[in-house]
């Protein structure tokens, strides 16, 4: 009868009782950037104050430092203006010249602002001869196609030689202008000389530029 050793079973620990706690991986996590979506017509509204915004700051620009509208006041520059015409004027580098509708801050008595034309500058020579109503500028007398009424005389002294740094301003409408014909106005300081008129652009029948 053979002999038989006993079988030692070894009983194995079990892995169920085995917890096996695994450390958790930390994540990056990257703050989400919501976009809140505007609605189109809130996006087009700011767009267009923006755009109202920039047109008015270039308007207020533009009129404070190179134009200005200027309404006209009286019949002195009939038939090329009109009492009640609103009109741009520049003076930006401006020089005048011969010919030129100017607005002019006072005259030498006379303390309101006032527009006129530009008949000799500094250094030119002047004749009026007051019996025939014909200008003669540097011995060329002026084909005036514009004037309205007869250039008669004034109190003023009018020189032969228009001096430095002034001018020889006159109205269109001759017969009634206060200009530099009157001593209430005499010759105007070129420093007075606010700018050049360049448009009508009221009313609107009477848009138009002021050669």
């Amino acid at each position: 009868m053979k002999h038989t050793e006993p079988k030692v079973i070894e009983k194995k620990k079990s892995d169920d009782n085995v917890v096996k706690i695994k450390k958790s991986k930390k994540r990056n996590i990257e703050p989400r950037t919501i976009h809140l979506k505007k609605s189109e017509g809130t996006a087009n509204l700011y767009d267009w104050i923006h755009t109202l915004v920039y047109a008015v700051a270039i308007v207020v620009l533009l009129l404070t430092f190179f134009l200005r509208l200027v309404d006209v006041s009286g019949t002195s520059m009939v038939p090329t203006l009109q009492s009640k015409d609103k009109v741009i004027v520049t003076n930006f580098l401006y020089t005048p010249q011969d010919g030129d509708i100017v607005v002019i801050s006072h005259g030498a008595e006379y303390s309101d602002p006032i527009i006129k034309r530009v008949i000799a500058t500094e250094g030119q020579s002047l004749y009026i001869d007051f019996e025939t109503g014909s200008v003669v500028v540097d011995g060329k007398e002026l084909k005036e196609d514009y004037i309205q009424g007869f250039t008669h005389a004034e109190d003023a002294e009018i020189p032969s030689v228009i001096p430095d740094g002034k001018i020889f301003v006159m109205g269109d409408n001759r017969g009634v202008s206060l200009d530099s014909r009157s001593k209430e106005i005499g010759l105007i300081d070129k420093d007075d000389i606010i700018g050049k008129a360049q448009f009508v652009v009221f009313p609107l029948n009477s848009i138009k530029y002021l050669y």
